[in-house]
């Protein structure tokens, strides 16, 4: 990681970032909130052709307030749970809200933000049994549809910022899993992850840093989350630890009393969103 140095409290995280304080804690009150006197993105529902899958896939699309073909954007990966879909944030969590409220704020750099299907199997539906062998084994092959599928048709259909400084991926619980997973699986692509409540998906941590040296200077941020009575709390901690034993400077928010629901997602979007692409 380029920058970060990190001290942990028990409730309250503060990070020192080139001697400047930034601070990580609980969102304010609103910060979820429509407002309606401020400029909106837009959210899109686009097609895409998956080779990985062999079928065409849905993924949603977020653009920025002011958002233009001329301008150029980084881009977030925003991934779901294993009982949810591309929809699953826009339906529970607004992300939408969140980011209008950030820009308006002046708090967060404009971005695209991809929220796609993870679930990478022809029906990617979260329907029948979502435990299924199959249905988890199509979490894992997302990598692939990710990296050879979804990602080069978002660079080919709108004005990004095509490098891994300006490439992001963060979700929750499966999600969460996933994007530590590819996220710190593939730093050539990726240079900031986030994994909010992250689920028994996520590997070890010695195979996720195989290479501790290696990721210290290519991983720009790295952001874990997870509220303190969920019951995978230890995932993420052990995560944490590993990072803090071997030095990877990192963000490691526990949420007071927080479950395994949005009310921690939501939270831990509103803190993650801030730190990228500064």
């Amino acid at each position: 990681m380029k920058k970060l140095t990190s001290l942990f409290l028990p409730i309250l995280i503060i990070i020192l970032s080139l001697g400047v304080t930034a601070q990580v804690g609980q969102a304010p009150a609103g910060f979820d909130v429509l407002r309606n006197s401020i400029p909106h993105g837009k959210i899109d529902t686009v097609v895409y052709t998956s080779s990985t899958v062999g079928a065409e896939r849905t993924t949603l699309v977020y653009t920025p307030p002011g958002y233009s073909a001329e301008n150029k954007y980084p881009v977030l990966y925003l991934l779901h749970g294993i009982g949810g879909d591309e929809f699953e944030w826009l339906n529970n969590g607004h992300p939408e809200v969140i980011l209008d409220n950030l820009y308006a704020d002046g708090k967060v750099e404009p971005m695209i933000v991809v929220l796609p299907n993870g679930r990478a199997m022809k029906d990617d539906r979260a329907t029948g049994n979502i435990y299924a062998a199959d249905k988890v084994e199509a979490f894992a092959n997302f990598e692939n549809d990710l990296l050879k599928d979804l990602i080069p048709f978002i660079e080919n259909k709108y004005p990004v910022i095509a490098d891994r400084e300006h490439r992001a991926i963060g979700g929750l619980s499966m999600g969460g899993g996933q994007s530590l997973n590819f996220g710190l699986g593939n730093l050539d692509v990726f240079a900031s992850v986030g994994g909010f409540s992250s689920a028994p998906n996520t590997k070890q941590p010695a195979e996720l840093v195989p290479n501790p040296e290696k990721t210290k200077e290519q991983l720009n941020l790295l952001f874990i989350s997870c509220g303190d009575k969920d019951g995978l709390f230890s995932f993420s901690k052990r995560t944490h630890d590993f990072m803090s034993e071997h030095e990877i400077e990192h963000y490691y928010y526990v949420i007071p009393e927080g479950q395994h629901d949005f009310a921690v997602w939501k939270d831990s979007l509103y803190n993650f969103a801030q730190l990228l692409f500064k």
